[in-house]
């Protein structure tokens, strides 16, 4: 299983995949309140951190830009990672001015609905600190419940994606 992305857009955001010219916005979306909870950012996380964290992108391995839909400036990234042979892990950050307009959730939820559709035999997977209220809160709005294992991270709870009722997929 691959994990292709193209560029989308959703009412508010555009979603690609970064590459080496988008490391400077990386970076400077990537401060303290962000390396704090990612365990695998350096801080300061740097130009030169960003670069190479675009460059592990690959076919299992994938960071997303967001960028709010009609503007330059990045906004946040969501990886898609995968796990094992059945599934796929998501995690995100964004940019502290743009936290609580809801850019993240709908980004988010874009990501996971293109997952479900091209990938249904798979589980997708967050893990969230467990004080982390606002990530947690976004996911489990997105349908994502404690359990399905254990979290490979130290100190993080695992979430599994649970799809809506009945097993449908509300793709609007």
């Amino acid at each position: 299983m691959s994990l292709p992305f193209d560029e989308f857009t959703t009412a508010r955001c555009r979603i690609a995949p970064l590459r080496p010219g988008h490391a400077a916005g990386l970076a400077a979306i990537t401060d303290a309140s962000v390396t704090a909870r990612v365990h695998f950012l350096p801080e300061p996380f740097t130009l030169a951190d960003a670069e190479a964290l675009i460059a592990r992108s690959g076919p299992d391995n994938r960071f997303l830009g967001v960028w709010p839909r009609d503007e330059a400036r990045l906004a946040g990234t969501v990886g898609v990672h995968r796990r094992g042979s059945r599934a796929v892990e998501i995690g995100y950050w964004f940019a502290a001015g743009v936290r609580g307009q809801g850019l993240a959730d709908e980004a988010v939820r874009a990501i996971v609905t293109r997952l479900a559709v091209r990938h249904p035999e798979s589980r997708i997977l967050a893990e969230c600190l467990p004080g982390n209220v606002r990530s947690r809160a976004l996911l489990e709005r997105l349908g994502f419940v404690p359990g399905g294992g254990v979290a490979q991270r130290p100190g993080r709870m695992l979430l599994c994606w649970k799809p809506q009722a009945g097993g449908r997929i509300d793709v609007c």
